[in-house]
């Protein structure tokens, strides 16, 4: 089915509900892997961060990440979830081109956190509980890359590459039960869910959760019904999305996609879709198997996990404040509205501004440069705010440079620039770009009476008590200085001058 094939989304709506399932994939940030000690640090030559376990070679056995099981804890807990107080591995059986032992060792009906929930926000105010059904523990698989084709994919390729460094890092999968009732915003909860669940797992400092590069995927299950039915209808996996966006667009694109076979009288194929960033479009990859397809059996090789109630209170102990009430506060803190907290947070804007004020800066200042200057670059380059070469410490210096009379705000504009040009600290490029406010008397006296000599007509009319009319002399004053000249300072040396008071 192609995208021109689609129902309109109103249309959609008019005649089913959807329902949605969300997985989401958390890489851990553990320092080895989940059942060995190969190390997890990216960027290694392929295939160089393996051992007999990893790779399954007869004769080697696995012992459980202590970090990845408290992770896993800690992830249940700030998700409201109950804490298993005995739990096990099982072995997924599937062919796996690129895990070695051919299975995947996860959780199957033995989840160590389940029974949980989210609230969520939604852009309105409004607040959305998304209701968790489990929270397991397993291992991710190594990587492939396919060559030789068009799109990067394994259809039309020539041949494949494995780098199984990745194979057996810590995963923890988190699985929504069937989210219903959102209605036509149903792609709105899944973007706003899966945001305030990397918002949580950042927070938790358990993984930098960073979609783009793998490290927080989200598989967006989704169908539809009839309005007034209960029973809910064939369900798409749509595998591997890796941006907010993404996640909305997925969960749009199969809700009219399904009303569109629907109303035809076609059938929903239950299968995984491939999602496509160029059109946001989705295409079919495979049959979606069964639970029982898996051959689920316990994992012979681990002994179980049994967190004792005294060490799941302890971890307790170490969570931090919830971001949804962080925000709260700091909205508060800050004296801004809802709505603007919320483009703070669109925008990745949070932890920047908090850094910047715990640097010493005005929380108003800290936001206004983040928000403005550095929101429109990392626009323009397509990053994350905190991709930009620039710190939270590096802002507070200019806002304290500004507070000081060293700068104005053009003058700061500038001396931003420098720093994300790599031209050095705020100190280092104002030193170097002679960027400093003139406020020597002497330096700025002569740019005045040079604006006031140039300007006749100006200066009369505020002799006669126009004023107003002495902005255009310090617009004069700024441009001899270019931008440097301390404005406030030259607007009151210009009406000493010309015996008027301000």
């Amino acid at each position: 089915m192609t995208v021109t094939e689609l129902v309109s989304y109103d249309e959609a709506l008019a005649s089913y509900d959807p329902v949605m399932g969300l997985e989401v994939h958390v890489e851990l940030g553990t320092r080895t892997k989940m059942f060995c000690g190969c190390s997890t640090e990216l960027g290694a030559e392929p295939n160089s961060q393996v051992c007999p376990t990893c790779l399954g070679l007869p004769g080697a056995l696995p012992v459980v990440n202590k970090a990845g099981v408290e992770s896993a804890v800690r992830i249940g807990l700030a998700l409201n979830c109950r804490i298993a107080e005995w739990c096990r591995f099982a072995r997924k059986n599937y062919f796996y081109p690129d895990m070695p032992k051919n299975f995947q060792t996860s959780q199957y009906d033995e989840p160590i956190a389940f029974d949980g929930y989210l609230d969520v926000q939604l852009e309105d105010g409004e607040v959305f509980r998304v209701e968790i059904e489990r929270a397991h523990m397993e291992e991710d698989t190594g990587k492939s890359t396919h060559v030789g084709g068009a799109t990067g994919r394994i259809h039309g390729a020539s041949h494949s590459l494995l780098d199984y460094n990745r194979a057996g890092i810590p995963l923890i999968e988190i699985v929504t039960k069937p989210i219903v009732g959102a209605g036509e915003r149903a792609p709105e909860v899944a973007k706003a869910y899966v945001a305030e669940l990397r918002e949580l797992i950042k927070a938790l400092g358990v993984s930098e959760a960073r979609m783009e590069m793998g490290q927080m995927r989200c598989d967006v299950n989704l169908s539809l019904r009839p309005k007034g039915t209960e029973k809910f209808g064939t369900r798409s996996e749509t595998k591997n999305v890796n941006s907010l966006r993404s996640v909305e667009r997925a969960a749009r694109f199969e809700i009219q996609r399904h009303a569109a076979v629907l109303s035809s009288g076609g059938t929903i194929i239950q299968e995984t879709r491939h999602f496509h960033e160029d059109d946001g479009s989705t295409t079919s990859g495979r049959a979606k198997e069964e639970a029982e397809d898996y051959r689920y059996f316990p994992e012979p090789d681990l002994v179980p996990v049994a967190p004792s109630l005294e060490w799941v209170e302890e971890l307790r102990g170490t969570l931090p404040e919830l971001p949804r009430l962080r925000r709260k506060r700091l909205q508060e803190e800050w004296g801004i509205s809802e709505h603007e907290m919320q483009s703070v947070l669109n925008a990745g804007a949070v932890d920047p501004i908090v850094t910047t004020v715990d640097a010493g800066a005005p929380a108003d200042q800290a936001r206004k440069w983040w928000m403005g200057e550095l929101a429109r670059r990392a626009n323009e380059d397509g990053v994350e705010l905190t991709a930009l070469p620039i710190t939270p410490a590096q802002i507070a210096r200019i806002c304290a440079l500004v507070a000081e009379g060293s700068l104005n705000d053009k003058l700061a504009r500038q001396t931003i620039e420098g720093v994300l040009a790599g031209e050095g600290g705020p100190d280092e490029v104002v030193e170097k770009r002679g960027l400093k406010i003139v406020s020597d008397e002497g330096a700025l006296g002569t740019a005045v009476d040079e604006a006031i000599a140039g300007n006749p007509d100006i200066a009369e009319k505020v002799r006669g008590g126009k004023i107003q009319a002495a902005g255009a002399l310090v617009g004069a004053v700024m441009k001899a200085t270019r931008g440097q000249a301390d404005a406030a300072r030259a607007r009151q040396m210009i009406l000493e001058k010309l015996g008027v008071e301000g």
